[in-house]
């Protein structure tokens, strides 16, 4: 079994929403095989509390309008450190730079597929790392 496709299509929209707002390190898995409760986790970091909270609303505004889509629990918000949002198809983590490094989740989700994010996501990502070289 595989991500199915409404699922897909809310990590796009996640994706390039927590871009736009200049999150670190997006990446999405299909974690459908290994979790009966979500198909894909969405994965992002941010320098401070303020950018986590700015991505997390931009996300559920983009996931609201383009998707129709209303998270169905949202945990973390108050210290603005690791918020999750719960959308049943997919769960999105927004989480502050050092918690990311500290918790990993990527290692606890490796052998899973990842899931390929759109070209705007990976362009502004290259950008920055352009920017950050000079």
């Amino acid at each position: 079994m595989t991500a199915s496709e409404r699922s897909i299509q809310l990590v796009k929209v996640a994706a390039e929403a927590a871009a736009e707002k200049l999150a670190d390190d997006i990446i999405a898995y299909d974690v459908s095989e290994q979790l009966v409760i979500t198909d894909a986790f969405v994965l992002c970091s941010a320098s401070n509390d303020r950018q986590v909270r700015a991505v997390v609303d931009e996300i559920e505004d983009r996931l609201r309008i383009e998707a129709d889509a209303k998270p169905v629990r949202r945990e973390g918000e108050r210290e603005g450190r690791w918020v999750l949002l719960d959308y049943l198809d997919i769960v999105v983590h927004v989480q502050h730079e050092e918690d990311r490094t500290f918790y990993a989740l990527e290692r606890l989700w490796k052998d899973c597929p990842s899931i390929p994010l759109p070209d705007s996501v990976t362009q502004v990502a290259a950008q920055r790392a352009r920017g950050a070289g000079q």
